[in-house]
């Protein structure tokens, strides 16, 4: 291992409040970084800095821990452009459109989908992502699902189980909820870390809670962890049953009762939500500002899908929140990076401190402000080493 230090940081966010300024992002200002291999070995003033093997001066520019995207759907084929353009006329969402996707995604070789995958990676990467999680759900029998998660670990260690996305055009429900939590789950359990179900009894496509409970329980049962789709259309039981179940994880989390936001806060449950699919849908926006002041842990990702959300872009997403969303510029990037890390049970991600990974993210900017500040333009990027998790 070779050592390598930072210099020229203008404004370092740690999100360690021991390490700075004892706000949330933990500031540090006109900082330094050494790197040891994969992993941070020491953060503090420049004028303090150690010596180190190689010196990189990153003149004057913000640096952030890598962006966190803990929700994004990036194994398929196909485009739903023109349902986007429907949306925009005024036909709402809800789910349906799955199906075109799985469509093409199971005519789609693997050469073509991992040659595809691997170019949406790419992309997150350029603009500061360092850690995404991925699921499958876009075959929907027992050898496009287990394809997925395959090509997906190639890339991930964060991938997800989502036979339980939708009920194909064709299948009895009650027969494809034994195929999900039978040799569905059993033949692809070896290739996920977590489970997830689209829970949401508004959509005549998705799962209601005694299915999306039976899918849960199963995955459970086989090892995996659970994330849930819940709350995106209208209230229903999807949050409450993610708490009871302890999921690391319920995400979209758009349509709230008061029983939720008190079961999220009394619980260890993330609420991840998802700016971007309710700009692509024309959909109300969570309302971030309630569960921060009831307590709740929250995470920002992209939902990255060829539907309801094609986005890669974090920083769009902390501008949404930030924007549509009324959380702080600081709220929005903890919630895109430390949240995000605890919407996946991480301690080695998500904040920079001596022994977690160097995941470090440059702005072109002297400062995070600029995330929301100024929107959609490509200032944040992931340092090279920054590549493979």
């Amino acid at each position: 291992m070779t050592t390598t230090l930072l210099t020229g940081i203008a404004e370092l966010v740690t999100n360690d409040p021991s390490a700075g300024d004892g706000s949330p992002l933990g500031l540090l200002r006109d900082a330094a970084v050494v790197v040891d291999g994969e992993r941070v070995a020491w953060i503090g003033p420049a004028s303090r800095a150690p010596g180190a093997d190689h010196r990189r001066d990153l003149g004057g520019r913000a640096v952030i821990p890598g962006f966190v995207d803990s929700h994004a759907h990036l194994v398929f084929a196909g485009d739903r452009a023109a349902e986007f353009a429907a949306r925009m006329e005024g036909i709402p969402y809800d789910g349906g459109g799955i199906a075109t996707t799985v469509a093409a995604t199971r005519a789609a070789g693997d050469d073509d989908l991992r040659a595809l995958l691997r170019a949406r990676v790419a992309e997150m990467r350029a603009q500061g992502t360092t850690t995404v999680e991925i699921k499958s759900g876009y075959g929907l029998t027992v050898a496009d699902e287990v394809r997925a998660l395959r090509l997906a670990r190639e890339v991930t260690e964060e991938t997800t189980y989502l036979g339980a996305h939708v009920v194909p055009a064709g299948a009895a429900r009650d027969e494809y909820v034994r195929l999900v939590t039978g040799d569905m789950l059993t033949a692809c359990a070896p290739y996920a870390r977590w489970i997830d179900v689209f829970c949401e009894p508004a959509s005549p496509h998705a799962f209601d809670g005694e299915e999306a409970r039976a899918v849960l329980v199963a995955g459970q049962a086989a090892g995996l962890g659970l994330r849930v789709h819940g709350n995106q259309l209208s209230a229903g039981p999807g949050v409450r049953l993610a708490v009871e179940l302890g999921a690391a994880s319920v995400d979209h989390c758009t349509h709230l009762t008061n029983a939720d936001v008190d079961a999220l806060a009394d619980g260890a449950t993330v609420a991840t939500l998802l700016p971007g699919v309710e700009f692509s849908t024309r959909s109300p926006y969570p309302d971030a500002r309630r569960l921060l002041d009831a307590g709740v842990t929250v995470a920002l990702a992209t939902d990255c899908n060829p539907g309801s959300c094609y986005t890669s872009s974090m920083p769009l997403v902390v501008a949404l929140a930030v924007r549509e969303m009324r959380m702080t510029p600081a709220e929005a990037l903890w919630a895109a990076t430390a949240g995000g890390a605890s919407a996946l049970r991480r301690d080695d991600i998500g904040v920079l401190a001596p022994g977690r990974r160097a995941d470090l993210t440059v702005l072109d900017a002297p400062t995070y402000l600029h995330l929301a500040y100024r929107p959609g333009v490509p200032i944040a990027r992931a340092l090279d080493w920054s590549v493979r998790h």
